[in-house]
């Protein structure tokens, strides 16, 4: 690749269409869903996280739940759930003392299945 004058790399075989490559550009300027995609999906590397949203795909679960589940404590089945939470990818509901955890929507167990379809595929 060379530089032109206008410090941008060009390709020697420059082989798209230059209005192609404005499209592309044009769309990748929504910098701020961008930016809570990769927050959403650093949030997903964790594999706790993860372990969680499995969990609840499968029920709704309250904190205790889940700590059993996973062989951890409420304190950190909490941390992760916060987290989880601030990023719409779980909702809780409280019925009476307890506190039940859910998907937030069916896009998330979308994420989570199509993840998994990708690792399989390996």
């Amino acid at each position: 690749m060379r530089k032109d004058t206008e410090d941008k790399y060009i390709c020697p075989s420059h082989a798209t269409e230059e209005s192609q490559l404005d499209g592309i550009k044009c769309c990748l300027e929504k910098e701020k869903d961008i930016e809570f995609l990769s927050t959403t999906f650093k949030a997903m590397s964790d594999p706790t996280r993860l372990k969680i949203i499995y969990a609840l795909s499968k029920s709704s679960l309250c904190v205790c739940d889940i700590a059993s589940i996973l062989d951890m404590t409420q304190s950190a089945i909490s941390h992760h759930l916060r987290i989880l939470r601030d990023l719409n990818l779980v909702k809780s509901k409280r019925e009476g003392k307890l506190v039940i955890y859910s998907l937030d929507d069916e896009h998330v167990l979308g994420i989570l299945e199509l993840g998994l379809v990708h690792a399989k595929h390996r």
